[in-house]
């Protein structure tokens, strides 16, 4: 009961006496605002299967990127794009239904991520692992600038394409009358999707990056109504997870990245458990 007890020990101290805790509290909070505003269309959209696949898909492309020392933020990008445009293609291409398109690529990305670790020197084991699980404690500068520029990339593309994306969730017909051009706003989405997955697994691990992308913004979906408050309510839900996951992670050395991810899925019981005891089951939604 220290948290209660000594407030200022528990809660303070720790992000004043170590630089690292800060780091990495600058470090989960751009991951929450990279992932959440996305996340929220993720959600909104039915696409958090997607979520995951993509979310394992960048897997190839860090394997790729220690293997011949490359940056392993751009190579995982890059394996995100291209399992994008496989999707995509398949999807165009075959009679199949749309989720046949991302099992297959989600499965064949996973398989050769993991040829690929195989294939390598003990030596890689580590610096991979850290990629799989996170590492949040041992963020650097220069880590932090990356997020920082990714964090803006997908906040800045989340406002300006708002307006489609909001159409085309509720009716894809009426965004095509009103030359929203869906194709390309769902191109968009998916590209920002990628980013922000990007932006954060640095912090949570790519394994858990998939929870920090959906939770936040389930857990807001039953608070409040209308998408941009369901946005902010996330990133606040989100950052209080980072801010508690770090400090239990600190106090009783726990793994940081999954304790954070656990504690929006905490929050996300939570939040049903009191929906449920109110009686109220809807979702409805408002622009």
């Amino acid at each position: 009961m220290e948290f209660l007890t000594s407030p200022f020990d528990w809660w303070i101290e720790p992000f004043i006496d170590n630089v690292f805790m800060r780091k990495a509290l600058w470090s989960g909070l751009l991951a929450v605002l990279a992932t959440s505003p996305i996340g929220t269309w993720v959600v909104l959209r039915g696409m958090s299967f997607f979520g995951e696949a993509l979310a394992h898909g960048v897997l190839p492309g860090l394997a790729i990127a220690f293997i011949v020392g490359g940056d392993p933020t751009l190579g995982a990008l890059v394996a995100a794009l291209v399992m994008i445009s496989g999707v995509n293609l398949i999807r165009n291409h075959s009679p199949l239904p749309d989720d046949s398109s991302i099992v297959l690529l989600y499965v064949g990305f996973l398989a050769l991520a993991v040829v690929i670790m195989s294939s390598s020197s003990g030596a890689y084991s580590g610096d991979l692992s850290r990629f799989l699980f996170g590492s949040i404690t041992g963020v650097t500068d220069s880590d932090l600038l990356r997020q920082l520029i990714i964090a803006g990339i997908a906040l800045l593309g989340v406002i300006l394409f708002h307006r489609a994306f909001l159409v085309m969730t509720f009716d894809e017909v009426q965004a095509r009358l009103m030359g929203l051009r869906p194709r390309l706003a769902h191109a968009a989405l998916l590209a920002l999707l990628a980013i922000s997955i990007v932006a954060s697994f640095q912090a949570v691990g790519n394994l858990l990056v998939f929870a920090f992308l959906v939770a936040p913004p389930s857990t807001a979906a039953m608070l409040v109504r209308r998408i941009p408050a369901i946005m902010i309510a996330a990133v606040i839900i989100g950052a209080a997870s980072v801010v508690v996951g770090l400090l239990i992670s600190y106090h009783h050395d726990t793994a940081a990245g999954a304790t954070m991810v656990l504690g929006t899925v905490v929050l996300f019981l939570f939040a049903l458990l009191i929906r449920s005891l109110s009686g109220n089951y809807n979702v409805r939604l408002a622009a």
